[in-house]
C-alpha cells in the first residue's frame, strides 16, 4: 500500500485555513486531523511545516497539441510542465489535427493519453456547424462538455451558423464552453489595419482587432440564446470590462446556469505590455487595456466571473516571430498559474483562500467532476504544497513546456510549488518529475 502522512501543513479548504495533517492511502486521503501518527514504518512522512497544503488546480482550458501539432507540445510534455506548476487536472480543448469533432476522434484523444498523462485529465467534444448527430452520442458522465468556438482561432472550427447554433443549445444537455467573440467584427477590424500595414501590423492593435466590441457582441448574443434555450453556458476567457455586467453574483454558484472564466494572461498583463512583449502576448481574446484588467479583478473577487484557468496553448518561438498576421496566438502557462496567483496574493489582490476557490473548487463544482477539487476524506489526493517565501526565477533551463519559452521568464516569483501529488502519488518535488506519469481519466458526476 502507497502511504504518506503529510504533517503540519497550513491545509486551505472551502474558504478555511488550519494547522494538521493529512493522511494519503493509495489513491485517497483517509484522514484529516489536527496530529495523525504514522501508522505503519513503511509510511513515507513529509514535513510541509510552514507551508500550504492545497487541493490540486484543475485548470479547465489547456490545449495540449496532440494529436497533430506535437511540434509545439505533446500530452506528456505539457502535463509535466503543468504537474510542475500545481496543476493536476486539466480539460483539453478539441481543435487538435484532426479537430475532435466524431467519437471516434474524441476517443482516440483518451487513448493517446492513458499510461502517457501526469495530471488527470478530459478532453472536449468539439462543435461544428453540422455535427449535432456526433455531439448527442457525447457521454456525460466521462467527457468534460462541448466546445464552440464562436470566433476563429486556431484551428477550423468555427461555428458561425445562427440555425445551428439554435439547435445545438436546444438538444444537448452538455455544459457548452464558448470562445466568444464576434467573427464579423475581427474580420472587419482585421482588413482596416491590413489596408494600412499589410501582414506586418504592429500588435500593439490586436486589441483593436479583437476588439472589445468583438467580444461584448458575441457574448450578449450566446448569453441570450443560453438564457432562452436553457442550456447550461460556461463563458471561456473573459477579457473586457464591458462584458462583466452580463454575469450575476448574486445566486450560489450551484445555481447558475451561466458561468465565466478569466485566464492568468489577461488578470496580469496589458495592453502596455506589447511594447516589451510583441506577439510572446498575443493572445485570442487580446490582452487588452489597465482598465480591462482591473474590471476583471474585481469580478474575480465579487464573484461574476468564477474560474481562473490558462488557455495554454504553445507555439514555437520561431511561430511566434512571424509577422503579425502570421504569427499565432496563444502561450505556454501551466507552469508558472498557480505561482502567478500566488504573487498577486503578496501584492493584496486576492487571498490564498480565494485563488483555491477559483482554481480547485469552483471547476470541479462547474463541471461536477467526481472526487476532485477538495481536501476531503475520501477524495483522490491530489494535492500541492506551496511555500509562499522560497523565491525563483523562471529561466530556459527550468522551462518544461515543450516551446521552451514562456512570458514569465526572467521574472522571480515569491512562491514555489515544492511537491504535488496525483492521484496520491509524489510526481514532482522540487524541480524534479516522477517520470512514471500517474494521471486518470477524469469522471463527472451526471447522468
Amino acid at each position: 500500500m502507497n502511504r504518506i502522512l503529510i504533517k503540519n501543513a497550513k491545509i486551505v479548504n472551502e474558504g478555511l485555513i488550519f494547522q494538521g495533517d493529512v493522511l494519503i492511502e493509495d489513491e485517497y486521503i483517509v484522514e484529516i486531523a489536527e496530529t495523525i501518527s504514522a501508522k505503519s514504518a513503511t509510511t513515507k512522512i513529509i514535513d510541509a511545516e510552514g507551508n500550504y497544503l492545497i487541493p490540486g488546480a484543475i485548470d479547465d482550458q489547456v490545449h495540449f497539441r496532440e494529436p497533430g501539432l506535437t511540434h509545439k507540445g505533446d500530452i506528456a510534455s505539457e502535463s509535466r510542465a503543468a504537474v510542475a506548476g500545481g496543476i493536476t487536472s486539466y480539460i483539453e480543448q478539441p481543435n487538435t489535427v484532426p479537430n475532435a469533432v466524431t467519437q471516434e476522434l474524441l476517443e482516440e484523444k483518451y487513448q493517446l493519453a492513458a499510461g502517457k498523462s501526469f495530471a488527470n485529465y478530459s478532453f472536449m467534444m468539439g462543435g461544428t456547424n453540422d455535427n449535432l448527430e456526433e455531439i448527442l452520442k457525447t457521454n456525460p458522465r466521462n467527457v468534460a462538455g462541448l466546445k464552440l468556438f464562436l470566433g476563429s482561432s486556431t484551428g477550423d472550427m468555427l461555428v458561425d451558423s445562427s440555425e445551428s447554433l439554435e439547435k445545438i443549445f436546444s438538444s444537448t444537455k452538455l455544459l457548452i464552453a464558448v470562445h466568444s467573440e464576434d467573427e464579423l467584427t475581427v474580420k472587419a477590424n482585421l482588413e482596416k489595419y491590413k489596408l494600412e500595414y499589410g501582414d506586418d501590423i504592429p500588435v500593439k492593435f490586436h486589441p483593436e482587432i479583437r476588439s472589445v466590441e468583438a467580444c461584448y457582441k458575441s457574448t450578449v448574443k450566446i448569453i441570450g440564446l443560453a438564457k432562452r434555450t436553457g442550456a447550461r453556458l460556461h463563458v471561456f476567457h473573459i477579457s473586457t470590462a464591458k462584458e462583466l455586467d452580463l454575469f450575476t453574483n448574486k445566486i450560489p454558484l450551484e445555481k447558475k446556469q451561466i458561468t465565466a472564466e478569466v485566464c492568468i494572461h489577461h488578470l496580469w498583463f496589458s495592453d502596455e505590455d506589447y511594447e516589451t512583449k510583441g506577439n510572446l502576448i498575443k493572445w485570442n481574446p487580446a490582452v487588452k487595456t489597465k482598465n480591462d484588467r482591473k474590471a476583471l479583478w474585481e469580478a474575480l473577487i465579487d464573484g461574476r466571473i468564477d474560474v481562473v484557468a490558462t488557455d495554454h496553448a504553445p507555439h514555437t518561438l520561431e511561430e511566434k516571430k512571424n509577422p503579425y498576421t502570421k504569427a499565432p496566438s496563444g502561450g505556454p502557462l501551466v507552469q508558472h498559474a498557480v505561482v502567478a496567483m500566488f504573487e498577486a496574493y503578496h501584492q493584496g489582490k486576492i487571498s490564498i483562500e480565494k485563488i483555491v476557490e477559483k482554481m480547485a473548487h469552483n471547476p470541479a463544482k462547474i463541471f461536477k467532476i467526481e472526487k476532485r477539487g477538495f481536501i476531503k476524506v475520501g477524495f483522490y489526493a491530489d494535492l500541492v504544497i506551496v511555500n509562499i517565501g522560497l523565491p525563483w526565477s523562471v529561466k530556459k533551463e527550468n522551462i518544461l513546456a515543450k516551446c521552451g519559452w514562456s512570458p514569465f521568464e526572467g521574472f522571480t516569483f515569491k512562491s514555489r510549488i515544492t511537491h504535488t501529488f496525483v492521484n496520491g502519488q509524489l510526481v514532482y518535488n522540487n524541480f524534479k518529475v516522477k517520470e512514471t506519469p500517474q494521471g486518470q481519466r477524469l469522471l463527472f458526476e451526471r447522468e
